[in-house]
């Protein structure tokens, strides 16, 4: 009888290899990588038949309460392997059944190093709380495990798909207790405190993720490290295939292998940033940070000795056993030996103070924005990286900005990616612009400047309103009459003429026409009736005279003379409407019907407008409108 079983997978590795079963152990070996896992027979202790995701798994529990898993057995194995081990090893083979209901509703349960999930109390699925990543309560009531990679691991294009998270919903609470006993606690409030269900859950994955990972040494630790982003204060232990951020809520979980870029910046001349760029991003809540920021103190120093003997030390690369320096060079100093990854630092850029970033704002978040000899790089609460090599164009432009006091003193860096993405910077001092264009330029980054355009036009549109403005406020300033412009004529004479009618509505009555004229400087309460009513007539005859000069030529004769009088008298009384002037002249016509309410204040200029003929009615106000007034001037003029 054959004790070899073929194509067998050890743990969740894809590598298949062979399973030998002898009296004095277990061994498998695989085929690619020839890597051979062995179990005396003196360790075992138990073994589990059940059924899994490839075929069948062997599950063998040793004297130091691990456990190593074998898949891809098929049923037809279990009576032979059952056999086997009561031969040898003296251990029977229990049968473990799993639920293949399909629920995604149970209860979780924590066995040894696995979060089992069981439905009507059988196993739907467990999950190994050694390959947890990170733990975070997303919400109140969901808690989010994150999965890590395995270091030795290389990405291919053919790998099947792997899970990297997975989301709990605990609602209700839990009373935590201390390990003592249950009747004990209760006697006590302090032992018997409540959370939230999902806050026990994250607390005792946290817990039973760390018993496989903190056994390690720690090479290194820093406390109270000030990270920016995520904000907050957290414990830095370096280990040697990962480090472990922990704070007061969050803590995390971070392989060496998944930082991508090492960037040690000034931020001023007090501090110094160290920005690890991840390749996974880490997460609170829903909000996720591919970039981790730590600031430090330039004039902080701190002595250390790495937990690691001179041997292994040697294997890195630049990785001293003690350092006595600032903080941060010991920080950069061990990231970049544990990583393998280069520290990208300030390049030859400076601005106008001498730093190698700027000032900027990416739409309401205002960070640091660093020239770097391959990347453009903005560090804010959310930093943004832009490869040189990705920009297709950079703009450089003031338009938008509200052309108020801060838009003479600023300009705005639009970067137009090829890869799509477009990022415009605001609020850049103006006084950067020359040294930003020179270190593009130098880059041979193609540049755009849209800041000459800008403000040509904008100086064109202040030039016309100062135009309009003096216009307006002129108004003893005659307009110059137009060619073929009748109409405009007869309306901006109106509103000259217009002005100093407005003045003397009361006083006309009074004084006259030689006083009228020459007093056409001073001011008076206007009255508002008779401006309104005059205006009306004036605006008639001003807009109408000219245009109907030619055509109404041959109808030289006029119901009565007097409405030649008004109309020459309401040239001068028709500036009563300081504020109508426009809107009389395209219609006159409704006007002229007020004539009737106050005919009286026109009488007194009837007799010398009348040589002058040019002004005539049009068609429409030929009788109707006038023998009204006319009537009450020559009562006016009899008394």
């Amino acid at each position: 009888m054959s004790n070899q079983f073929d194509y067998i997978y050890h743990g969740l590795s894809p590598e298949v290899g062979k399973v030998r079963i002898a009296t004095s152990g277990i061994a498998w070996k695989g085929e690619d990588s020839d890597a051979i896992v062995g179990l005396p027979a003196a360790d075992i202790k138990w073994a589990q038949w059940v059924r899994v995701a490839r075929n069948y798994q062997l599950r063998i529990g040793t004297k130091d309460r691990k456990r190593e898993n074998f898949d891809g057995f098929s049923r037809e194995d279990h009576e032979k392997i059952a056999q086997l081990f009561k031969q040898f090893f003296s251990v029977t083979l229990e049968t473990k059944e799993v639920s293949l209901k399909g629920w995604n509703w149970g209860v979780t349960d924590f066995q040894g190093q696995d979060l089992a999930f069981l439905v009507s109390n059988k196993t739907a699925f467990e999950l190994p709380l050694t390959n947890v990543a990170n733990s975070n309560i997303a919400g109140r009531t969901e808690v989010s495990l994150e999965f890590a990679t395995p270091t030795n691991k290389k990405p291919s294009k053919g790998a099947p798909d792997e899970m990297v998270e997975i989301r709990f919903y605990v609602p209700g609470t839990h009373t935590r207790s201390t390990k003592g006993s249950e009747a004990g606690s209760q006697h006590s409030e302090d032992e018997g405190e409540e959370i939230s269900a999902a806050q026990a859950f994250h607390d005792t994955v946290k817990d039973k993720a760390e018993i496989g990972q903190v056994a390690g040494d720690v090479i290194l630790s820093f406390e109270e490290v000030l990270v920016l982003t995520p904000r907050g204060r957290y414990d830095v232990d370096m280990f040697p295939e990962f480090l472990r951020l922990r704070g007061k809520t969050y803590d995390y979980k971070i392989m060496y292998n998944s930082i991508s870029k090492l960037f040690l910046l000034p931020k001023d001349d007090q501090h110094v940033l160290f920005i690890l760029g991840l390749s996974n991003p880490i997460r609170q809540g829903q909000t996720r940070y591919q970039y981790l920021v730590m600031q430090f103190s330039r004039e902080e120093e701190i002595t250390a000795e790495l937990n690691m003997s001179e041997e292994e030390i040697e294997k890195y690369d630049r990785l001293k056993k003690s350092y006595e320096a600032p903080t941060f060079e010991v920080v950069s100093g061990v990231f970049r030996a544990l990583s393998g990854k280069k520290i990208i630092g300030a390049g030859s850029f400076q601005s106008r103070d001498g730093h190698p970033g700027i000032k900027a704002n990416l739409k309401a978040v205002q960070g640091d924005l660093f020239m770097l000899e391959k990347y453009i790089f903005f560090v804010s609460k959310q930093p943004t990286l832009i490869d040189l090599s990705d920009i297709y164009q950079v703009v450089f432009s003031r338009l938008g900005a509200g052309l108020g006091a801060t838009a003479a003193r600023t300009f705005d860096l639009k970067i137009v990616t090829k890869s799509g993405p477009e990022y415009t910077f605001t609020s850049v001092n103006k006084e950067e612009y020359e040294v930003t264009e020179k270190y593009l330029k130098e880059k041979k980054v193609k540049v755009k400047n849209e800041m000459m355009e800008g403000e040509l036009i904008m100086a064109a549109v202040d030039d016309e309103d100062e135009e309009m403005q003096s216009v307006a406020s002129s108004g003893e300033e005659a307009p110059k009459p137009r060619l073929g412009g009748d109409e405009d004529d007869s309306e901006e004479g109106k509103n000259s003429r217009h002005f100093y009618s407005r003045c003397y509505t009361h006083s006309v009555f009074s004084f006259s026409d030689e006083d009228f004229q020459a007093s056409s400087s001073d001011e008076g309460s206007p009255s508002e009736t008779s401006s309104e009513e005059e205006g009306g007539m004036t605006a008639s005859d001003a807009s109408g005279d000219r245009e109907l000069t030619k055509s109404v030529k041959g109808k030289a004769k006029v119901p009565k003379k007097k409405a030649p009088a008004k109309k020459a008298k309401a040239g001068s009384d028709h500036e009563d409407e300081g504020e109508k002037p426009k809107k009389a002249a395209p219609k006159p016509k409704p006007k002229t019907k007020k004539k009737d309410a106050d005919g009286d204040a026109m009488d007194v200029d009837e007799a010398r407008p009348r040589p002058k003929p040019k002004p005539k009615a049009k068609p429409k106000a030929k009788e109707g409108e006038e023998e009204g007034p006319a009537k009450k001037k020559l009562k006016k003029s009899e008394d």
